[in-house]
Order: structure tokens, then C-alpha cells, then sequence
């Protein structure tokens, strides 16, 4: 039981962590482009280097609460296992996300400001 409800863990957070990296540097490349003054460049290799990190930062977390709580014992124990984990790792993912796009666009608009500081001494 124990082995299951662990491998059932690992699995569900794993796998829901590649589809919201997938998604998210999917979908935010467009975003990062406009952020960096339309440097696609620029915004794929961002885009590259934050799903790095999301994925270092989500697997650990994923692995190290792992060990955290009582082992189940019985199906319903499993259950509430698996909910209550894949629960905390589903809001760390939310959590990150919006931390991303946070220091996204706190970035974007320093990087913005280069350019236009840029374009300014060369004009």
C-alpha cells in the first residue's frame, strides 16, 4: 500500500509538473518577448533558464515532502495521502508561477529601460 500511494505520488506531481512547465513556456515565450523589447532571443533563452528552475524547485519540493506525514496504511489513508500531497505540490505550482510572472514583469520593464536607453544614445 505504503509503495503505491508513494509511486502514485510521484507520478501525479511529476506528470503534472511537465504539463504546467510545458504550458507555461509554451504560452510565455509570447510574453517574454514583449517584455524584452520584442528580443525573441533574449526571450527564449529567459524562457529556457525559468523552466529549468521551475523544475529544480518543484521536483525538490515534490521530493522532499515526500518524507513528510504518517505513511497510509489503508485506501482511505492513501486518499488522504495523495490529496493532501498532491494538493501542496499543485498550490507550489500556482505559487511559482505567479513568482515567475512577478519577477517577469519586474524585469521586462528594467529591460525595457535599457533599451530605451540604448536606442536613445545611438540615435
Amino acid at each position: 500500500m505504503v509503495e503505491t500511494a508513494y509511486a502514485l505520488y510521484l507520478l501525479i506531481t511529476i506528470a503534472i509538473t511537465v504539463w504546467v512547465a510545458r504550458t507555461l513556456s509554451h504560452n510565455g515565450e509570447v510574453f517574454l518577448t514583449q517584455c524584452f523589447g520584442q528580443d525573441a532571443e533574449l526571450a527564449r533563452s529567459t524562457n529556457h533558464l525559468l523552466v529549468v528552475g521551475f523544475y529544480l524547485v518543484n521536483i525538490g519540493f515534490i521530493t522532499l515532502t515526500l518524507s513528510l506525514g504518517a505513511e497510509p496504511r489503508t485506501y482511505a489513508d492513501a486518499i488522504r495521502f495523495l490529496s493532501g500531497k498532491v494538493g501542496l505540490a499543485v498550490i507550489m505550482l500556482g505559487g511559482m508561477h505567479f513568482f515567475n510572472m512577478g519577477a517577469i514583469a519586474h524585469f521586462g520593464r528594467k529591460v525595457n529601460g535599457w533599451l530605451a536607453d540604448q536606442a536613445a544614445v545611438q540615435a
